[in-house]
């Protein structure tokens, strides 16, 4: 195979900036494709204040770019941090990215999106030109990204180094969609014969998502199942029918996980290290979770587990639902999340009436996410919709054992114990309901009752697969095709 020149484009990127998923894949996804002999950059906005506190350094590269905005001749220096051999191209413009946040406050989105984004896709693709070899596969990232395909066929062909490149465009969220009033559509420069139904052009809106699925080379979305269900009307967000008309370039690839950063044989972060022949440093992970969010340590009942956004595509509402009666139970549960306000009020609630069962802290702590992990016995993931997920990832690879809904990347990532008894390594439910949720749970307890069976699902979620290679390999097979 022959070494690819491969650029990632994408509005956030682990260590240097991240909110979600996404920044975990811009980050992961290069390195792997790295390993494997590629050239592979990744070109982000310059969120000051979020990459000063990643810790990484970050050095100028002495060149910057032009790009017209709204009016506005701006230019853009460019910088350069090198993470782990993967070479980050960070465009500056301190008055679009050097923010609290990277979208908007807590809760909102910043009016200017549109214009930002656009100029970033823009300065991207200016950038690319500056690069020592031709590019040549351009892999973008949602809604932030979605005009450099078109950008790149329209406005960018006379730009020999990347003319020939092909467009990935991968779908992390479809229900971000980046939508905007059309009045941007001159004040920006957008390509107007464009702008139709057939392309970005969206119930008299500007449609970013829209943009990258009609134009991109490629379409992937982040697991299997979830390419299927966006092509239906529950899961499509008004998009199923124009996703459809593009299906013979859709499919999906699931994500993978960093596993030498979450690794409880190396983890420092948790009580006792183990592996899936030795389990035994698990025991002392609950014991000291347990006794460090207050719970009791003589319980004789599984440990329930979640860490999530508090959304309501993330099920909260049903596991809402179902407390009181777990509690009633006498199960633990040890809760880390933030997101809706009414909701964060209800789990404190919940855990202030019984601080010796159930433990809420509301936000994130990486540290404390570890131990949860580590610590727990059930992982709670009844997500409405999941395009891929980590944290069922995460938790098996902590034999956290997972009870998820069925769909998206959960339906792909977790065996099911009821469909194999031999291989499992979760437990699945297809209705999003709560009775549907309290009988899979009762299923799992009713495995955790029985040892010898448990520690089989236990072990095989340890040792399950979950790197990037095998990911890697596919989406190289992919940029092959297109290249071909």
């Amino acid at each position: 195979m022959a070494k690819m020149n491969i650029v990632f484009i994408a509005s956030e990127a682990a260590p240097l900036a991240k909110t979600g998923g996404l920044a975990d894949v811009a980050g992961a996804l290069p390195l792997a494709l790295s390993r494997l002999g590629h050239k592979v950059s990744v070109i982000l906005p310059y969120y000051r204040k979020q990459v000063a506190a990643s810790g990484v350094s970050v050095k100028s590269l002495k060149k910057s770019v032009n790009i017209w905005v709204d009016g506005i001749d701006r230019v853009a220096p460019l910088h350069q941090a090198t993470v782990d051999g993967v070479d980050f191209v960070l465009v500056e413009q301190d008055d679009y990215f050097a923010r609290d946040g990277l979208y908007g406050p807590a809760g909102g989105a910043y009016e200017d999106n549109f214009p930002r984004y656009l100029f970033f896709c823009r300065a991207a693709l200016e950038a690319s030109c500056l690069l020592k070899k031709p590019v040549d596969i351009f892999h973008c990232h949602d809604w932030q990204t979605g005009f450099i395909p078109l950008l790149l066929k329209t406005q960018y062909q006379h730009q020999p180094h990347i003319a020939a490149a092909k467009t990935v465009f991968t779908i992390h969220n479809l229900a971000y969609q980046g939508v905007f009033p059309s009045f941007w559509l001159h004040r920006l420069g957008l390509p107007a014969d464009y702008y139709h139904t057939g392309n970005y052009e969206f119930y008299s809106q500007i449609n970013c998502m829209k943009a990258g699925i009609a134009s991109a080379d490629h379409i992937t979305t982040v697991s299997r199942t979830y390419a299927e269900e966006i092509l239906t009307a529950e899961y499509g967000c008004n998009l199923q029918g124009f996703l459809g008309d593009h299906a013979d370039k859709l499919s999906g690839i699931v994500n993978g996980l960093d596993i030498e950063n979450w690794d409880p044989a190396t983890d420092s972060a948790i009580a006792a290290n183990f592996t899936a022949g030795k389990m035994q440093g698990k025991a002392a992970c609950k014991a000291e979770l347990q006794k460090q969010t207050g719970l009791a340590t003589e319980s004789d009942k599984p440990l329930l587990t979640l860490i999530s956004r508090l959304a309501e595509q993330k099920g909260v509402d049903l596991i809402l639902d179902c407390i009181p009666g777990w509690l009633q139970e006498g199960y633990q549960l040890a809760i880390l999340g933030s997101g809706e306000p009414a909701w964060e009020a209800m789990l404190k609630g919940l855990a202030a009436e019984r601080p010796e069962q159930m433990y809420f802290f509301a936000g994130f702590n990486e540290t404390l996410a570890r131990q949860i992990y580590a610590g727990g016995d059930i992982f709670l993931m009844p997500s409405r919709f999941e395009p891929c997920g980590l944290g069922q990832l995460m938790a098996m690879r902590y034999g956290n054992i997972p009870v998820v809904r069925a769909t998206g990347g959960l339906k792909d990532t977790v065996t099911d114990y009821t469909q194999d008894k031999t291989g499992a390594t979760g437990f699945a439910f297809d209705e999003a309901s709560p009775a549907a949720f309290r009988a899979a749970l009762a299923t799992a307890t009713a495995v955790w009752d029985k040892p010898a069976s448990w520690k089989r699902i236990m072990g095989n979620a340890v040792r399950r697969d979950s790197s990037w290679d095998a990911s890697a390999s596919t989406y190289l097979e992919l940029y092959t095709s297109l290249k071909d």
